[in-house]
């Protein structure tokens, strides 16, 4: 019905992006979608952080702890992060909570790695063999001397996951496999509308909005309706 309206007819757009093919504003549709993408984006980067941190000062301190764990990040690491995020949003359904566990899982290699070349090389020093020689138990070891080497490297590799994590959220949300819900994403913000692939590029380009003098048309009633529905030219007379 929106459609068969026609886009002259709609009323006048003031926002800065102007409107969709809907006649929904633009300019508040990426802001509200910022903020979903912007919540999966730092709950992915938190939670692959967390358990990222736990698992890789394990397996670079403790070695057959290090050879379980590396072989099972090798066989995640070896199936593209979209990919597995596509068929865990498959199997688990459509969803906010899905989707932040759906990214964590191929994000959380690239953590666990990092943590653990920081811990094997942390792990050689001698203030470390010292304590170790004095008889410090393991987890004061990896709370006092090990894990605050690790700060400066996580927040680096947290900023990254956060970013990563909002693209492959664009990318499961542009075929409607993100939040089911009526609000709006980055991803299906422009997948629901004729873009690039239809054809009509100026759609992502430009605002569109309605021109000047060109508004919806004034809606006459009673006489002056009937007045001007009638012909302006009186038809010619028809032979019997």
């Amino acid at each position: 019905m929106i459609e068969a309206i026609g886009f002259e007819s709609r009323t006048p757009c003031l926002g800065w992006f102007g409107t969709d093919h809907l006649g929904r504003d633009v300019y508040a549709r990426t802001v509200f979608g910022a903020r979903i993408s912007l919540t999966v984006g730092l709950a992915v980067a938190a939670v692959s952080t967390a358990l990222g941190l736990v698992i890789g000062l394990l397996a670079g301190y403790v070695r057959w702890v290090d050879t379980i764990v590396m072989r099972v990040m090798d066989g995640v690491m070896a199936i593209p992060g979209v990919l597995l995020a596509i068929a865990l949003i498959s199997l688990t359904g459509a969803g906010v909570g899905n989707v932040i566990i759906a990214i964590t899982v191929p994000e959380i290699p690239r953590v666990v790695r990092l943590v653990r070349s920081v811990v094997l090389t942390i792990r050689e020093q001698p203030y470390v063999e010292a304590a170790v020689a004095g008889g410090t138990r393991l987890p004061k070891i990896l709370w006092m001397h090990i894990l605050p080497n690790t700060v400066a490297p996580l927040i680096v590799q947290a900023t990254y996951v956060c970013a990563s994590a909002i693209v492959i959220e664009a990318i499961l949300s542009f075929p409607r496999g993100g939040d089911p819900a009526r609000d709006p994403e980055l991803g299906k913000h422009h997948g629901g509308r004729p873009g690039l692939c239809s054809g009509r590029p100026v759609d992502d380009i430009f605002p569109r909005r309605v021109p000047r003098g060109r508004g919806p048309r004034r809606q006459h009633s009673g006489r002056r309706a009937s007045r001007l529905a009638r012909p302006t030219h009186r038809p010619a007379d028809v032979a019997p």
